[in-house]
């Protein structure tokens, strides 16, 4: 174990980090993306401090091979820009790097400064970045080309206490951003962490802020939860926790007021092909029956029935199933494709052209003779 130091005002050193070698981290360099060490180790060939950060660092330590790799870096998105030809600077306030390998997509940030607060935009140091993040599990740092793991906040014994620690204070950190309430159950349950009772508390106490979130931002969490092994699990505290009702506000009151929904609903996540089914399969099953004899039946339409159905039918479906996710706004043909999915396990075969299809009018101009 080494440990970094740093400099105070007055010229005294002081402990700024514990740093991990590979014999105590125990990282599988095996379980590492081969863009990710090439983004990381391009950037340090030109001057500029750079790490794997957050996430995949946390499941690297937990011996889980990570989808996402996100990297943080010391050169500002211009200077990245300039290294990375295959790039794109995105965001306007909080401007960011867009590596592209193919269909993926590599986000990097610039060292944030706290000078403004934990949400302001001006570049700084590694420690004031690292500060700026949310949770201790998610703030550790990892240097592929040294295998070394640099620790600033003690982030390493809190995962294997099994303990969820803020590093924001309390008092500020959901009311800077809600949306980590929802990451603060998703990074519990991954990572086999315990949410401290205060904390909890705080959750429960601050959760209707989540009203304020943009329907797109509410998008993206879910999206990246039902896509995750353990969605079933994430979904299942989420509504526990009082939270998942600002995600899918009809799914969660159904939930607690039908027993075989919410069993069905959440076993329905660990057996989807599409994500995205998951979310609407259930719902379906309720709302179109064997027979028109349902009590719960707002489309008025059976399975048997729609083998037969019309353009209008199957329209009907796509906007009440629309109606039923929100505020989830996914890219239509993703939710017509866990639609057709549903379909065709009842025998349906709805061709494309079934949602697809367009009405279109064109205005013609008569030409008036000269």
């Amino acid at each position: 174990m080494l440990i970094r130091y740093g400099k105070e005002k007055d010229g005294k050193l002081i402990k700024k980090a514990v740093v991990y070698t590979s014999n105590e981290h125990k990282i599988n360099a095996a379980d590492l993306d081969r863009e990710a060490v090439f983004i990381t180790s391009r950037l340090r060939a030109n001057g500029h401090e750079s790490y794997i950060v957050g996430g995949a660092v946390r499941d690297l330590i937990l011996g889980k091979k990570p989808k996402d790799f996100d990297i943080v870096t010391s050169a500002t998105p211009a200077k990245i820009k300039r290294i990375f030809r295959n790039s794109r600077i995105i965001g306007r306030r909080f401007r960011l790097v867009h590596v592209y390998f193919g269909p993926r997509i590599f986000e990097v940030s610039t060292f944030r400064s706290l000078k403004d607060g934990h949400s302001s935009n001006t570049y700084g140091t590694i420690e004031d970045d690292v500060l700026r993040r949310d949770f201790t599990c998610n703030a550790l740092l990892y240097d592929p080309g040294k295998q070394l793991v640099v620790d600033y906040v003690n982030g390493i014994n809190d995962i294997k206490k099994g303990v969820l620690r803020p590093i924001i204070p309390s008092e500020l950190i959901f009311k800077d951003d809600p949306v980590r309430m929802i990451r603060a159950v998703k990074y519990a349950v991954v990572g086999g962490l315990s949410i401290p009772w205060r904390l909890k508390r705080r959750i429960k106490k601050e959760a209707e802020l989540l009203n304020q979130v943009s329907p797109s931002r509410l998008t993206e969490e879910l999206s990246k939860i039902i896509r995750s092994p353990a969605a079933s699990q994430i979904v299942e505290e989420l509504e526990k926790t009082g939270l998942y009702v600002y995600l899918q506000k009809e799914a969660s009151a159904l939930m607690k007021n039908n027993s075989a929904f919410r069993a069905a609903y959440l076993a329905g996540f660990n057996q989807s092909i599409f994500p995205l089914s998951a979310l609407v399969r259930d719902y379906l099953e309720l709302t179109i029956p064997s027979s028109k004899q349902s009590l719960n039946k707002p489309l008025q339409l059976s399975w048997k029935e729609l083998e037969k159905g019309s353009f209008e039918d199957y329209r009907a479906v796509f906007q009440d199933v629309r109606r039923f996710i929100l505020p989830m706004n996914p890219p239509r043909a993703e939710l017509e494709q866990a639609l057709r999915i549903i379909f065709t396990e009842h025998g349906i075969d709805v061709k494309k052209s079934r949602f697809f299809e367009r009405v279109r009018t064109r205005k013609r101009t008569k030409k008036v003779p000269q």
